[in-house]
């Protein structure tokens, strides 16, 4: 009996869950070929194309080997299981990563049984620097197979931290998946595979809708220091702007902290904004208690939106309207993505990209307005 899974799963995924259960089961031996591409297409009444793509993501799983000319044969090794990394600095801080992890050990005990090497959650005094550096050095000596990595941010000496972290894994020959960021300056990139979602995309998404709410001088906000992601949310932010039309200053980009609340008062009387886009759902939320304190209010005199979608953001005196990120398939995403980088260590790095969708909430359409996702 289908599940509503099966029914929503792409084709080609039901191919490769049925073959890889055929194999699991015992059907198919290690070493025996299977059916020829022709016989899959009639027996699932698939195309060509679709059974390609499921015996390609086999042949990246590692469970069956291609032969130009000769067909398709089950691996004669099972799949072994692998001890992985998870360096997170931010574990504990910034919530999507709660998730992310959730993700990646769910799928690492039903898919793959391999194991997860965590660290500890930091205190406030712990410096991040070093405990990441700290943190490498140990997994390097323990031998991982992979290692999960999301890059520091919003400390003095990140980047060439970050740097000194990749080139230790990368000499000791430790494939790396970056988790929801990259590690060098938008629109640059590294080397190195990342999983996460478009933030260009999602920054002129969240602005579309501010712009469609009635707002006409959008600024947005983040903070000093920040991950790469958020260079490339003002991206998109400043896309949708320009498209739009509307009045646009480089003043508009705000790279403040939220809490601060004579930086606060000073956007205001510059740029005043009829709406704010924060770089994230932390930020929107800090920036609402100020701006409440300063005794203005959202939206009905500045309408506010965030990123994220934590789990917070529908209980802020305002509930906020966000983007939210789908963090549990991203890290399931990220276990694929390593289990292929190990198989296939040649393959080009990759930009991982997952779906978002858009969640309405009072802080930009107002009480009166039924929140809607989009």
């Amino acid at each position: 009996m289908n599940t509503a899974d099966d029914v929503k799963s792409p084709k080609y995924k039901k191919i490769y869950r049925s073959i890889k259960d055929a194999i699991g089961s015992g059907e198919y031996k290690p070493g025996q070929r299977l059916p020829s591409e022709s016989e899959l297409v009639g027996a699932f009444g698939a195309s060509r194309i679709t059974v390609n793509r499921a015996l390609r993501e086999l042949q990246l799983a590692g469970i069956i080997d291609r032969r130009a000319g000769s067909g398709s044969y089950v691996r004669a090794q099972p799949e072994r299981s692998y001890t992985f990394g998870l360096l997170i600095p931010e574990l504990g801080e910034t919530e999507i990563f709660e998730p992310i992890c959730r993700g990646m050990a769910l799928a690492e005990e039903t898919e793959h049984r391999h194991a997860l090497l965590w660290s500890k959650t930091l205190g406030d005094a712990e410096p991040k620097e070093s405990h990441a550096t700290e943190l490498c050095q140990r997994m390097v000596s323990q031998k991982v197979a992979g290692a999960f990595f999301a890059p520091l941010e919003l400390t003095p000496t990140k980047d060439a931290v970050n740097q000194v972290i990749v080139e230790t894994f990368s000499r000791a020959g430790i494939p790396i998946v970056l988790l929801d960021r990259d590690l060098v300056a938008y629109p640059a990139r590294s080397r190195y595979d990342l999983v996460g979602i478009d933030n260009r995309r999602a920054g002129y998404t969240i602005t579309a809708h501010m712009l469609e709410v009635g707002c006409r001088r959008a600024a947005f906000v983040g903070r000093p220091g920040s991950a790469p992601t958020v260079e490339a949310r003002i991206a998109g932010y400043r896309e949708a702007i320009l498209d739009s039309h509307c009045e646009w200053d480089p003043n508009f980009v705000q790279r403040i902290a939220p809490w601060d609340h004579n930086a606060v008062k000073e956007m205001l009387a510059t740029v005043k904004p009829d709406g704010i886009v924060c770089a994230n759902d932390f930020t929107a939320a800090n920036l609402m208690k100020t701006l409440g304190a300063l005794g203005v209010r959202v939206p009905e005199e500045v309408r506010l939106a965030g990123i994220d979608d934590v789990k917070y953001a529908s209980l802020l005196p305002v509930p906020l309207t966000t983007i939210h990120q789908p963090c549990a398939k991203m890290g399931a995403a990220a276990v694929a993505a390593m289990l292929q980088r190990i198989h296939n260590p040649g393959l080009p790095a990759r930009d991982i990209l997952l779906d978002f969708h858009l969640v309405v909430r009072e802080s930009t359409v107002g009480r009166a307005a039924h929140p809607t996702v989009a």
